[in-house]
């Protein structure tokens, strides 16, 4: 029994590939469920149960079930289909259950020995077909910003804080041993659901380093995500992932204590965050966002921004007003020019952090800014506060202020009357046309993602 239990710990049991291979090998020694039945003392019945996918072998089941058919345990439990015909009868057992399937209204189709396996390979590709053509296109752009607008008014409701996933969090760093501090490294990722495998890309990721990428990846599984219904679905599993994998590796009963003790001290600071766990600056001051408010009674906000000031990505709880569309998206809008956001780029030292007071239209902020020096391109992470909430932060003794009048006064959205006076129709600047904001997101539940690529690696390496 304690190699069925060790292979069981390791892998899971696959309950359709577990009966698939069952009647296989039944078959291929001639034996019929009766006589199989007898060799362990099971009847028929509960066998066939089995070999349909519809009951879970106990431990001694499965040691019992090999010995009778003269085979090793592992080759019991291995997670290849044992055929063309058994991995057909699987992906269609799937397909049956996907959603696109399932609007059709249709019975299921029982998988019988007389289904022929040609048809089998026809209802299969159908099926894939049918669910590539309802994915299709997963968004346009305007959906695309509705969603975003949608999901960071969720995040806003809740001060940025998952109560759910803390828990789930805590969970997986109980259930590895952990007891405290930053975690240990482990060496964008693939995973292999049959196999239970995540490949993970071995070349650079930006600020992705690849801890975070394989935590990410345990992330949809440990809150049990599903292939996503639409682009808000997708948007939001990315988003719970990317929280959960923050969860591990900043742990809310690690962080949270230093965090106050260093609001207590009046330096509060997003870099000891990357100092003491050994994280990106940018999950850094997100993680910040998702625990200021719930543990420091702080409200904040927090952007990603380019260059050219282009919002990457935001959220806001303290009243700050970013620049936005008329469906109420920020993506794709750009700063203002005197915000710390795009002023850092003009400083001596891009990569430390800039402390700016910010006067706009909703208030005064405290902020800081800094250049990831670990993206792939020159991105810049805000972290801000309500004026008076300054006196909490590290650098708040700054003296850089700077006035915004955006959006309705002359700093960004116009240029100020005497200089439009002098050069309006003077000017022909060539713009650079940003392809991706004019057509429609591309197509697949995975937006973007090749499905023939990932199936053929997989195909390759999961024989191994």
């Amino acid at each position: 029994m304690k190699e069925a239990q060790k292979l069981v710990q390791a892998d899971g049991i696959d309950l359709t590939t577990f009966g698939q291979r069952l009647r296989h090998l039944r078959r291929a020694q001639g034996l019929t469920l009766s006589e199989l039945g007898e060799r362990v003392g099971r009847a028929p019945s509960a066998l066939s149960l089995f070999e349909n996918g519809r009951r879970e072998p106990k431990l001694s089941l499965i040691e019992q079930l090999a010995a009778a058919l003269s085979v090793p345990v592992s080759e019991l439990l291995s997670r290849q289909p044992p055929s063309r015909r058994a991995q057909l009868e699987i992906a269609l057992t799937d397909a049956q259950h996907d959603p696109s399937y399932r609007r059709l209204g249709l019975t299921q189709l029982k998988i019988g020995a007389r289904v022929p396996t040609d048809v089998l390979e026809h209802l299969v590709a159908v099926a894939a077909e049918l669910r590539v053509q309802q994915s299709r296109p997963t968004a346009t752009p305007e959906e695309a910003r509705a969603a975003n607008a949608a999901l960071r008014e969720a995040m806003r409701e809740r001060g940025n804080y998952f109560d759910a996933i803390e828990r789930e969090a805590a969970s997986a760093l109980q259930a590895g041993g952990y007891s405290g501090g930053a975690l240990s490294r482990t060496v964008r990722s693939l995973t292999d659901l049959r196999n239970r495998r995540i490949y993970v890309k071995q070349e650079p990721v930006g600020a992705h380093s690849p801890r975070a990428v394989v935590l990410q990846a345990l992330g949809h599984f440990r809150l049990d995500h599903q292939v996503p219904r639409d682009f808000a679905d997708f948007l939001r599993q990315r988003v719970e992932a990317n929280y959960f994998a923050a969860a591990v590796l900043m742990p809310e009963p690690a962080a949270a204590p230093v965090l106050t003790a260093a609001k207590q001290s009046r330096d509060l600071a997003v870099e000891d965050l990357v100092d003491l766990f050994s994280v990106s600056y940018e999950m850094a001051a997100h993680r910040f966002t998702n625990l200021a408010t719930h543990h420091l009674d702080l409200p904040c906000h927090f952007v990603k921004n380019d260059a050219s000031g282009v919002i990457y990505k935001a959220y806001e709880n303290d009243g700050v007003q970013f620049p936005a569309d008329p469906s109420g998206a920020i993506e794709g809008q750009r700063l203002c020019r005197e915000w710390s956001g795009r002023q850092v780029f003009g400083a001596a030292d891009r990569f430390s952090p800039y402390f700016q007071y910010s006067d706009t239209s909703s208030g005064t902020y405290f902020c800081v800014a800094q250049v990831d020096p670990r993206a792939e391109r020159g991105f810049a992470i805000t972290l801000g506060v309500p004026f008076e909430h300054s006196r909490w932060f590290r650098g708040r003794e700054a003296t850089t202020r700077r006035r915004s009048a955006c959006p309705d006064g002359e700093c960004c959205s116009r240029p100020p009357a005497a200089l439009a006076e002098r050069w309006e129709g003077q000017a022909w600047p060539s713009a650079r046309a940003h392809s991706h904001i004019l057509s429609a997101l591309p197509a697949g539940s995975f937006p973007g993602v090749d499905d023939a690529d990932i199936y053929e690696f997989l195909d390759r390496h999961g024989q191994n």
